[in-house]
């Protein structure tokens, strides 16, 4: 049973997400919370392996909250809720190794379907979803370009041109077909990239592509 906290300061927000999570036979909500302090308080508490976290909420914002969770020997993977209104936190939380982030509108069964991929250590975010994310910050100046490069210099050839299609926002399997190889390979290029580059999931690799220019 995947164990869910969901964090949100609008309580309708948190009712509609329980109820669609709930609606699977392999997820349970164990708790929810208003604000990022209950939210570290709760993840103490009931040791949820998921939280949902809105990006803003009062006395403690999603990106505050993630940082202190980060600060505990077995973090909970931490998934952003956000309306994607250019949100800064949103940038910032991946960076601090969020799970990925989630549209507040994103579909029911696909809000099922991400949780189930974090939970099983995958990438949960929907390639149209990081195609918006890296759309936003097109114009954000990069933070060291050299940097970013002489990081990605520890990747072969093959693993480059895989990490260089997810951040166009491919699918695997559209990689797998442009690239005229396996979608296992990808998968294995994309698993090894992430573990060479110490980032937490496809989302920072697709960030450090647009870093490199």
């Amino acid at each position: 049973m995947i164990r869910v906290l969901i964090a949100d300061d609008e309580a309708l927000v948190r009712t509609g997400l329980r109820m669609i999570l709930e609606a699977a036979d392999d997820i349970e909500v164990v708790a929810e919370a208003a604000n990022g302090a209950q939210a570290v308080d709760a993840v103490a508490r009931h040791w949820p392996h998921i939280v949902l976290m809105d990006v803003r909420m009062p006395r403690m914002d999603g990106l505050a909250a993630l940082k202190e969770l980060n600060r505990s020997p077995n973090p909970p993977k931490v998934v952003m809720l956000t309306t994607f209104d250019h949100d800064e936190y949103v940038y910032a939380a991946l960076h601090a190794r969020a799970a990925g982030f989630l549209l507040k509108d994103t579909a029911p069964r696909d809000l099922i379907a991400a949780v189930r991929l974090v939970a099983d250590g995958s990438a949960m975010l929907a390639p149209s979803v990081t195609r918006r994310l890296i759309d936003a910050f097109a114009d954000r100046p990069p933070a060291d370009v050299r940097a970013a490069r002489e990081r990605l210099a520890l990747l072969t050839g093959s693993e480059l041109r895989v990490a260089r299609a997810v951040a166009r926002g491919l699918a695997n399997a559209e990689i797998a077909r442009e690239l005229d190889t396996s979608e296992t390979t990808v998968k294995t290029h994309v698993s090894r990239s992430l573990a060479k580059l110490g980032l937490a999931n496809r989302v920072q690799l697709a960030l450090l592509i647009r870093d490199a220019g």
